[in-house]
């Protein structure tokens, strides 16, 4: 009886944190997006959800990537385009780049060299990033974009139909 009361109680809690969260969390488009919590080059800490009330594109990288690389161009076309939009359900775009780099001065240099002026972070630790196994990433480039409170609209876009997607979202 004791333990019946006590997984009772149980149930209810955790029906009771997710009734308080609103929305749940996971990789599914509609979810919240898992928060990130991950160091700059200066070693500063940004979480995800310091971007909320922007549009974010969560992108995942690394310099030993060369489509990660080559992509870098058309992201830095996209940040310019629509980083000071006004989207009806926020204000701005962001990018925040999540790289799976080993090597600090190798991500840092490649961030001076190419003028990547949009959030940039790393734990160093390659495919064993915590955040990589949360994300569930299987090979890079990959991306998340999410709205002004976190939630997944749309998942491992490039190129135009990426660019298609944020417009979509930026009109409604």
């Amino acid at each position: 009886m004791r333990t019946l009361v006590l997984i009772v109680a149980l149930m209810l809690v955790v029906s009771a944190g997710s009734k308080l969260s609103g929305q749940p969390t996971g990789l599914e488009i509609g979810n919240k997006a898992p928060e990130i919590r991950l160091p700059t080059t200066r070693g500063d800490t940004i979480s995800l959800s310091s971007q909320k009330g922007k549009m974010v594109l969560i992108d995942f990288w690394g310099t030993w990537c060369a489509p990660c690389v080559e992509e870098q161009a058309d992201l830095a076309r996209l940040y310019k385009k629509f980083k000071k939009a006004n989207p009806v359900k926020g204000r701005g775009f962001e990018i925040y780049g999540v790289s799976l780099d080993a090597k600090k001065p190798n991500w840092e240099n490649f961030i001076i060299k190419n003028r990547i002026s949009w959030i940039q972070v790393s734990d160093l630790k390659f495919w064993r990033s915590p955040v990589a196994k949360t994300y569930k990433i299987e090979g890079l480039p990959f991306n998340v974009l999410v709205d002004s409170q976190g939630i997944i609209l749309a998942k491992n876009l490039h190129g135009t139909l990426l660019e298609e997607e944020i417009v979509k979202h930026f009109s409604k």
